[in-house]
């Protein structure tokens, strides 16, 4: 890859909010141009979309930036505290089965969407779903489905398993980003037009409006000005369970690794996994607390923020351009995403669940826990910590699920 012509990591970050600046300041504009423009186009999809634009032209890039690291070990779990920190668990529950359903919806259809995929290309062109030994596409496609089910920790356990070469593999990174990312656009797109979606499917939409308007009576009897002592108390809650559950990843990934090996089939040797559920349980054990006052004075605001800026750096790892290197395998992961799709539209529609728990189900599984909140939090702030307990889910049922599709993938491989 060039080198992108702003490689400064404090100036890509200036680009980056200047970019989100750009889309809230027009998205509140009067001017008739951009209400009929943000009538169609959700902020968060652009949010996204700008930077990958910006990447795939060479102006900023995400290879070479150190951003998304930032934003996802440091910003991402302070995130998930500030908007889990006011969470009515007990109303979360009542949401029902339905998350969980279309959850293991998303799980199968990428499961059989793998050896579909491969079957529908190998009738008009065998070629592209060809190979031998590590470089046979069915191979590669297995770190693809590890992925999508869970993360790259059975991403990485996928390529072990079996024995994917490191050329493969990379054409597989590439197919497994741009593919899982455009799908996340729809999704977020879809987040945007929810209520007309969910008509469509005559969704029952009750539960997750009782529990909107219950946040948002409780968030106008607490809500205050904040000042700057306010302000300095909720980021030390925010960035000190942040660095509880840094330390506390630290000591317990190493320790599994070295005395339970074989539990990283279960992602449990993740520092990132045990950085994520370590957040989101301390906070959800704050919520139980007087901490859940602290929502009065803006913590799912910063939560918020800090979460677009997330949103801006997966975006700027999205490279449009690499589509066009290896199309072939490109078609391959755009017929198994839709697949993917499909059966989550079919299955939600026959049990009538709401829009929201396909898009959060989905992307659960696709994109994991550092996307799986943006999805949820596109519908309300409140609803990220959703998205995270599916994610986690996800980690866990990833390998053996990606397993299984790799078997099926081999057997029907030409």
């Amino acid at each position: 890859m060039d080198k992108p012509l702003f490689t400064n990591d404090a100036v890509v970050l200036g680009i980056l909010l200047g970019i989100l600046a750009f889309v809230f300041l027009t998205a509140r504009c009067a001017h008739p141009f951009w209400k009929k423009f943000y009538k169609y186009i959700p902020t968060l999809l652009l949010c996204y979309f700008i930077p990958s634009i910006f990447n795939s032209l060479g102006i900023i890039s995400g290879e070479s930036s150190k951003l998304y690291f930032v934003a996802s070990r440091y910003l991402l779990p302070t995130s998930l505290v500030l908007l889990t920190i006011s969470i009515d668990l007990p109303s979360i529950m009542k949401l029902g089965p339905k998350a969980l359903i279309m959850f293991f919806t998303g799980t199968a259809g990428i499961i059989v969407g793998g050896p579909l995929a491969i079957l529908v290309v190998s009738v008009f062109a065998p070629d592209i779903v060809g190979g031998v030994g590590p470089e046979a596409v069915w191979r590669g496609l297995t770190t693809v489905a590890g992925s999508w089910i869970g993360g790259s920790a059975n991403q990485a356990a996928m390529k072990e398993i079996f024995n994917v070469g490191d050329g493969l593999f990379s054409a597989m990174i590439a197919v497994d980003v741009v593919v899982a990312n455009i799908w996340m656009a729809f999704l977020l797109y879809g987040a945007g037009i929810h209520k007309r979606i969910d008509e469509k499917l005559q969704s029952d939409t009750s539960a997750i409006s009782e529990l909107k308007q219950k946040i948002e009576a409780y968030r106008s009897q607490i809500m205050r000005i904040p000042d700057l002592t306010d302000t300095i108390k909720l980021m030390s809650v925010g960035f000190g369970v942040t660095a509880l559950a840094h330390y506390g990843s630290d000591l317990i990934a190493p320790w599994i690794a070295a005395n339970a090996p074989g539990l990283e089939k279960f992602s449990l040797t993740s520092g990132f996994f045990w950085l994520i559920v370590l957040s989101t349980t301390i906070a959800l054990g704050l919520s139980f607390t007087r901490a859940r006052e602290l929502e009065g004075i803006g913590a799912s605001r910063y939560g918020s923020l800090f979460l677009f800026v997330l949103v801006a750096t997966i975006g700027m790892k999205m490279d449009l351009m690499a589509i066009f290197e290896n199309p072939g395998l490109f078609v391959v992961g755009l017929i198994w995403m839709a697949f993917h799709a499909i059966l989550l539209i079919g299955v939600a529609k026959l049990i009538k669940a709401p829009f929201f728990f396909m898009a959060v189900g989905s992307q659960a599984n696709v994109g994991g826990a550092a996307s799986a909140p943006i999805v949820a939090s596109a519908f309300h702030p409140s609803l990220a910590p959703v998205g995270v307990l599916l994610a986690v889910l996800g980690y866990a049922v990833g390998t053996y699920g990606a397993w299984f599709c790799g078997i099926v993938m081999q057997a029907v491989s030409p």
